[in-house]
């Protein structure tokens, strides 16, 4: 497994977690509980794996920037 995106937001895990979905990649992740006992202090990850690292890290980059041109306008 590896990892290919942190964070702290469940809102954009989930976003990250359909757009992966979408493209066929399967995800997981990790630490979710922990974060939902402190909310903030420990990132969940994102984790696929090794096999679609690559691609998912594209499908990630693509989606999140869907978002930054949607919130630009």
């Amino acid at each position: 497994m590896v990892e290919v995106a942190k964070t702290a937001d469940p809102v954009r895990l989930g976003y990250l977690r359909s757009a992966l979905a979408e493209a066929g990649i399967e995800s997981f992740a990790f630490d979710s509980a922990a974060g939902a006992l402190w909310p903030g202090a420990i990132p969940h990850r994102l984790m696929v794996e090794d096999r679609d690292a690559w691609r998912a890290r594209q499908v990630i980059e693509h989606a999140e920037a869907e978002v930054d041109r949607s919130s630009a306008t």
